[in-house]
């Protein structure tokens, strides 16, 4: 093969058309977002068009809405997405299993279609094997330009040093955050990765050495950080004088985070699938979804209708710039609601008021639904915690019964009834079932969360399903 033949990644993008279909920082936040109502209607009308009808040519989308009875033609336009049945990870992971190791969502193969330059990422592998995703140049750049928006939504600048504790290795968070900093920003990233890859003493000693003025990771691993400087190592987060963390919330207290380390905390939406999907402004009153990239439903499951401004549902997430692997209607089994009316900072784009958890993480407890995300929010308010948790569901005796271990910011374990008794009232309170509190020493809970050795903290072990 000559070097003519090889597929350079300069040879197959032209950068300013893309820019001018997805612009970047700051151009984005002078035009699009600002971009009236109708308009940005318009723009999302022909381009999920223009998904749809690349999805046809997806074997997983001719076998996923041929199940349904959909046929081409049927759907005419973005107001006929409800009749468009959703997918979840479970149909992507029998996409993998009809057509190891890709699937057939995604729309290529790379056995006999022509070359291109690809990457390739993973989910977070929590459960099982990852899954992956390729991205051609075009999907993997318009990624990248999504997260710029959001680290400049938030405070990057150019020369700003950079740390991001998320994962390095198969899971997106990590590289696709270092190439939006490193493409579209001007900030050096400092590429420190979770624990696991840089002790968390020495993640201090380099932030602190080298002025390190953002940081980026999960707010688990960013809390613990702040209480290693601070308990272990004597140094005040407060005194490193960060600017902004930058992070996904979820059910984490963005009020701790910003107590612990003397800054600002924004929030940020993404997934391995779908890329940034909303990030916060700096007015942190919901996250402003990238409507130009993405079009984002809140939906009831039971009945498939879209809810309300300001009501809970699941989150479904359209794309409406990838071509390798189309994604529409995926239902990313996130709960969330749009934040009603206009935001202050002039972006005309809806937002989402968070993540309040997950529907594929709830269990169903003697018959009341349970969601271990939500439990984080209750525990600070009771005793004095390090935040970590872990919920342990078992059946005993036929019955369902849930443990929820807490840490205590003691090195041994405290015999402290009255603080259990405590929190099993407030857990009552919160979750409308009878749960059983122990507390645990400090650290004790990392072998189950993983918190020192990878950038997705697990929350629930169901030993239900052991049997």
């Amino acid at each position: 093969m000559s070097i003519s033949e090889l597929p350079f990644y300069a040879n197959a993008l032209d950068i300013p058309a893309l820019w001018e279909e997805f612009p970047p920082p700051p151009i984005y936040f002078k035009g699009v977002a600002r971009m009236d109502h109708s308009g940005l209607a318009a723009l999302q009308a022909r381009r999920f068009m223009q998904q749809v009808e690349r999805a046809w040519q997806v074997p997983f989308y001719q076998r996923h809405w041929g199940r349904a009875g959909l046929k081409p033609g049927d759907i005419r336009g973005i107001e006929d997405i409800s009749i468009i049945p959703p997918f979840s990870v479970a149909d992507l992971r029998e996409s993998i299993e009809l057509m190891p190791p890709f699937g057939d969502y995604m729309g290529y193969d790379p056995k006999s279609d022509p070359p291109m330059p690809l990457v390739m990422q993973t989910s977070g592998g929590t459960t099982g094997i990852p899954r992956p995703m390729l991205y051609s140049p075009r999907d993997r750049e318009v990624v990248n330009i999504m997260g710029a928006r959001r680290l400049y939504a938030h405070g990057v600048r150019p020369h700003d040093l950079v740390q991001v504790t998320h994962s390095l290795g198969l899971s997106n968070a990590g590289l696709s955050t270092r190439e939006s900093l490193w493409k579209y920003t001007g900030a050096v990233p400092v590429m420190t990765g979770a624990g696991s890859a840089t002790p968390t003493r020495r993640q201090i000693e380099l932030m602190k050495a080298w002025k390190v003025k953002v940081l980026i990771g999960f707010p688990a691993y960013l809390r613990h950080m702040a209480l290693v400087a601070r308990d272990e190592m004597g140094i005040d987060p407060r005194t490193m004088n960060v600017r902004f963390l930058s992070t996904h919330l979820g059910t984490e207290d963005r009020g701790v985070l910003e107590d612990l380390w003397g800054a600002k905390v924004y929030d940020t939406y993404g997934a391995n699938e779908a890329g940034m999907i909303a990030a916060d402004c700096e007015e942190q009153n919901g996250m402003h979804v990238y409507e130009d990239a993405h079009f984002v439903e809140v939906v009831d499951l039971e009945s498939g209708q879209a809810v309300p401004e300001g009501e809970n549902g699941t989150v479904f997430v359209t794309c409406l710039f990838k071509h390798l692997a189309p994604m529409i209607r995926f239902n990313i089994n996130d709960i969330s609601a749009f934040v009603p009316g206009d935001c202050p900072c002039g972006c005309t784009h809806r937002r989402l008021a968070g993540i309040f958890g997950r529907s594929d993480n709830m269990v169903k407890l003697r018959g009341v639904n349970v969601y271990p995300d939500a439990i984080g929010s209750v525990i600070g308010d009771v005793i004095e915690t390090t935040g970590e948790y872990v919920c342990v569901v078992d059946l005993v005796d036929g019955r369902d019964e849930m443990t929820v271990l807490v840490e205590s910011v003691r090195e041994e374990a405290p015999n402290n009834q009255s603080g259990q008794a405590a929190l099993e009232l407030r857990f009552k309170e919160a979750l409308n079932v009878k749960v059983t509190a122990k507390i645990v020493a400090r650290g004790a809970l990392d072998q189950m969360t993983g918190l020192s050795k990878t950038s997705k903290i697990k929350r629930l072990i169901d030993n239900r399903k052991k049997g």
